[in-house]
């Protein structure tokens, strides 16, 4: 099957392989019925066999439904399926609230994200899962909450809580993950809260926004040769000169354009930009029986996904304080 897949793709003529990707890959509402794989890095690529988050679970709802992306690879749909229901019975989480995953087909986005094209990215919210379910117009108006304090970099000690630590906690120290991003002031909120049980703070690196989620990145699956991830982040906790600099007013200050130098066009890219085997993912049919997010509200039954490769067990329940 990817074998045909890829000689299908060789064939994509070369307008198609000039054209926005992110037009190419935010047209395509199901997944390549191909065999399951991520292609490509994490900010330029595409996946393969992708398989959805059901919008609903024993211990989460998926968020945001009219913009299709809770799709991914089956090792991260499983990652999420597991860290719900663990966080549930040993970290006090309720569920989770999962955002954008990834288009059916990954590739770049017509909004929001650089990354999350290849399936390895989701984002979950730091609000808690309420009791009720969603209905389809709640899921895309209920907000995410800032876990700031306003006008600060610091987190609000009302809103973020051990329970919050807990849950990061739980991820990053799963195998598998590479990277969590979360906004400056909560890595300092995690790095004062950490305790003496430190190592799984170098999974979890300060970025721009993600004060009201963290988005989790997993490695590439053994068995993924295009797949290229990310070098492995510095050795140590990440809580001292790196941080500092985060928490200084100079990552957010605007830098003042060189009169002296012509501003640059943005590249736009191209399917020809992205490795070659995204072709394939293009020109694929459409995996029999996958149907939209927006079409299973309150109807589709939970079933658990079959992985030939599930993720290793999440961690063992934690003490309260850690």
């Amino acid at each position: 099957m990817v074998a045909a897949g890829l000689m299908a793709g060789a064939a994509t003529g070369s307008a198609s392989a000039q054209t926005s990707a992110k037009q190419l890959f935010g047209a395509q509402k199901l997944p390549a019925n191909l065999q399951s794989r991520a292609i490509g890095s994490y900010a330029k690529g595409c996946q393969a066999g992708a398989v959805a988050l059901p919008v609903d679970g024993p211990a989460w709802q998926a968020m945001r439904l009219s913009r299709n992306r809770n799709w991914g690879q089956p090792v991260l749909i499983d990652f999420l399926e597991k860290l719900a229901v663990d966080a549930r019975a040993h970290d006090g989480w309720n569920g989770l609230l999962v955002g954008d995953i990834a288009q059916p087909r990954g590739g770049p986005m017509i909004t929001g994200h650089a990354s999350h094209q290849i399936g390895l990215d989701a984002d979950i919210w730091l609000r808690p899962m309420p009791e009720q379910r969603f209905d389809m117009k709640e899921r895309e108006t209920v907000s995410a909450i800032s876990m700031l304090k306003n006008g600060t970099r610091s987190v609000d000690p009302s809103k973020f809580t051990s329970a919050q630590f807990r849950l990061i906690k739980r991820a990053a120290s799963t195998p598998g993950v590479a990277r969590i991003f979360v906004h400056p002031g909560i890595k300092k909120a995690l790095c004062d809260m950490a305790g003496n049980d430190r190592a799984w703070l170098r999974q979890v690196r300060p970025w721009y926004g993600h004060y009201y989620h963290f988005h989790v990145r997993l490695a590439c699956p053994p068995g993924n040769p295009g797949c290229k991830d990310q070098a492995p982040p510095p050795a140590g906790d990440g809580c001292g000169k790196e941080l500092a600099w985060w928490l200084s007013d100079e990552p957010w200050t605007p830098k003042k354009p060189d009169p002296n130098k012509p501003p640059v066009k943005k590249h736009v890219m191209t399917l020809a930009d992205l490795p070659d085997a995204c072709q394939a993912v293009i020109a694929a049919g459409p995996t029999p029986g996958a149907t939209v997010a927006s079409a299973a509200v309150g109807s589709a039954p939970y079933v658990p996904i079959e992985d030939d490769a599930p993720v290793a067990a999440l961690p063992k329940p934690r003490p309260l304080v850690n």
